[in-house]
């Protein structure tokens, strides 16, 4: 009997934006990227989605790029909010709250309907 090589099962890579301008501490990303992780894992995604950690107060033109390659790619885009307000959104998007994460400041792009 031929033994079958085992492969690890596929797992998400998050493509991260933004962390240094943000001011947000390591020890405080860490379990957020976590619990992505873990969200991403439940919901059965195993691709690329991308996360943005935005902050106003230190706005980076690169950022509005990083979402708009997810939304080419058709790739899960995430933001978390840093400083007081969210990046604008582009054009017939909007971000979505996820209120199932305790910070709420973790919001998520979703296409707007049309009326």
């Amino acid at each position: 009997m031929l033994s079958q090589p085992t492969s690890d099962p596929p797992t998400p890579i998050i493509s991260s934006y933004g962390q240094s301008e943000c001011g947000v501490p390591m020890e405080v990303m860490q379990p957020i990227m976590e619990w992505l992780f873990a969200s991403l894992l439940n919901a059965g995604y195993y691709g690329t989605p991308h996360i943005v950690w935005y902050n106003d107060a230190a706005p980076n033109p690169q950022l509005e790029k990083a979402v708009k390659d997810g939304i080419r790619r058709d790739e899960p885009t995430l933001l978390y909010r840093c400083g007081s307000s969210v990046q604008p959104p582009p054009k017939s998007y909007y971000w979505r709250l996820m209120a199932e994460h305790p910070s709420n400041r973790i919001y998520q792009l979703e296409v707007k309907d049309e009326d």
